[in-house]
């Protein structure tokens, strides 16, 4: 299986082999960030991002091409991300593996982004339905119970920020550069996390949202209330509020875990994808986390946790396995919910209510 990934700002191609018994191998994974495109405006440009990866994307399936050493005929079929995203670039990557697919009569399958995520850990860990996912990244905050392949009951969500968004924001605010994330992460190791009493937001709530928005605005006013800001402040800052973001996310995980079991029972293992899961600190809390719930933490290489093409290769193969081919009338999606339109087996089809 071929995979095209281009809903953001990285432009990735890959190959992949799914065998008959469910395992799988990446053949190839080529990934090219655009983030120094972008860091001088302190985040993604859609028109940037777009045109970029109309340059990009045909050298960049070309180099995975060869590097799996295959040509188009051995294909069984080509995926491509449809969305959610920044729907320029998706169009790009969708209409290029609808050419593919055309020209070399394959079956196309258009891969939701985000189930690419829930899928991941099949192939890295052969791990069992059900299973409780916690996909972190600059665009999504969710905990989902995976059921099967294209069966997904979202348990909570962020309310208002994304927890990278998050993570970028604050880095803006403190002058840090882009991307955020690892800026925040590396000024909270010289920190302390004590300095600064920021909220704990929707903890101890009864559902598994989450909210981001709140304590952002309260980093804000720290900021306003001490400016200008010395390398200590900023670093004070920082641990406080990675602090928060870690307590938080503990609770709703908790809570989140807590609604699986009622739902689906002990769930085989608790994932954790997105960029925002290569943080260390965060990594830790989650291993806690799953330890306090009975079972396991699998987070997947960071390389296969950030946006690539291996993710969408393999839920398309996934897919196809299933029989779930797609047409050419696949439209792309700047929008598109991981629990829209699924078909739950009937035993689990009383846990939807409300989702």
């Amino acid at each position: 299986m071929l995979g095209i990934e281009t809903t953001c700002d990285e432009t990735a191609a890959a190959v992949v082999v799914r065998d008959s018994d469910g395992t799988g191998r990446i053949l190839s994974n080529v990934v090219r960030s655009q983030v120094q495109e972008h860091a001088r405006y302190g985040g993604v440009v859609p028109e940037i991002a777009a045109r970029a990866h109309v340059d990009l994307l045909d050298g960049i399936i070309d180099a995975a091409m060869r590097e799996a050493a295959i040509d188009f005929a051995q294909l069984h079929g080509v995926a491509a991300a449809a969305g959610p995203g920044l729907i320029g670039g998706v169009i790009v990557g969708l209409t290029t593996a609808k050419a593919i697919a055309l020209v070399h009569d394959t079956p196309l399958i258009a891969v939701n982004h985000l189930e690419a995520h829930a899928l991941t850990p099949r192939l890295t860990d052969q791990i069992d339905f059900p299973y409780c996912l916690f996909l972190a990244s600059g665009g999504h905050t969710q905990i989902v119970a995976v059921v099967g392949v294209g069966e997904y009951v979202r348990l909570g969500t962020t309310v208002d920020d994304a927890m990278g968004e998050a993570f970028d924001k604050v880095a803006k605010m403190l002058g840090l550069p882009y991307p955020g994330g690892p800026q925040v992460e590396e000024a909270a190791r010289r920190g302390d996390a004590a300095r600064f009493a920021l909220p704990r937001p929707m903890q101890g709530r009864a559902d598994a949202n989450f909210s981001l928005s709140g304590l952002k605005t309260a980093v804000r006013n720290e900021i306003g209330r001490i400016d200008p800001l010395t390398e200590q402040d900023i670093g004070d800052l920082c641990a406080s509020f990675q602090a928060a973001v870690l307590e938080s996310t503990a609770d709703r995980l908790s809570v989140g875990l807590k609604l699986f079991r009622e739902r689906f029972g002990l769930p085989t293992a608790l994932v954790a994808a997105g960029g925002v899961a290569a943080n260390q600190a965060i990594r830790a809390a989650l291993d806690n986390v799953a330890i306090a719930a009975g079972t396991k933490l699998v987070m997947p290489p960071p390389a296969l946790c950030t946006d690539n093409g291996a993710m969408i290769a393999w839920a398309g193969a996934e897919r196809l396995a299933l029989g779930m081919v797609d047409g050419m009338e696949s439209a792309p999606r700047a929008r598109w919910l991981l629990d829209a339109n699924v078909s739950v087996p009937e035993k689990f089809s009383n846990t939807r209510a409300g989702f």
